[in-house]
């Protein structure tokens, strides 16, 4: 392990290249989590979901990194599909689920769901909703995990539905109880929405506030 680390403290390329060059030791990674995992749960009485399926996927794992980009690639799929059909509790939403598919420059995909796309002539506005019941703002941490796919949407370029291009417009919105007004708002969710509009307007994005837009 300190060997591992004095490398990784020495490596010269990117994080990118250091996960790559780390692919080929996965499947003994594997072997030993699973190994900790079984001492654990014989330690404190708690049982694994399943030995099984651990091994299996750690053999899966030992084909080498081709089969462990598969693998990893086939899950985010499944993963996409599930939430492109999924409403959560917390979302209250009007228009059509969207997957997205993001490449990067390697030729690596990543695979996503925004919660709601419109498409306004060469814009399609990409959604992504965090509601709450209450007379009040949705929580900081729902409002976090919407900064995160703003993060994502304001850095897409070559956005394409088939051959045809569109211009990304990224919104978050936000929906609340019928009841709230932004006057009546507490010291710190006013603050927080303050701190939220900055946000918005340096990284460009939109803010919906019950159908009103903020930014």
């Amino acid at each position: 392990m300190k060997n591992q680390i004095k490398e990784l403290l020495s490596y010269q390329s990117d994080a990118l290249h250091w996960n790559l060059s780390q692919i080929d030791n996965i499947a003994e990674i594997g072997k030993k989590a699973l190994d900790s995992y079984i001492k654990i749960s014989q330690k404190l009485g708690v049982e694994m979901h399943s030995k099984e399926s651990a091994e299996k996927r750690i053999a899966e794992l030992k084909k080498g990194k081709n089969t462990f980009m598969e693998l990893s690639r086939n899950l985010a799929k499944m993963a996409q599909k599930r939430e492109s059909v999924t409403i959560q509790p917390k979302e209250h939403l009007e228009g059509i689920k969207g997957t997205i598919t993001i490449t990067n420059y390697l030729g690596g995909n990543y695979y996503f769901t925004s919660d709601e796309v419109e498409l306004y002539d060469k814009n399609i506005y990409l959604i992504d909703a965090k509601h709450t019941k209450e007379n009040k703002l949705p929580s900081l941490e729902d409002i976090k995990d919407g900064l995160l796919k703003m993060i994502l949407f304001t850095n897409l370029e070559d956005v394409k539905i088939g051959n045809e291009k569109f211009t990304p417009i990224p919104i978050l919105k936000l929906t609340t109880a019928e009841t709230f007004k932004i006057v009546d708002m507490n010291k710190s969710q006013k603050e927080m929405f303050e701190v939220l509009k900055k946000e918005a307007q340096i990284n460009n994005f939109n803010i919906l506030l019950n159908k009103h837009k903020i930014l």
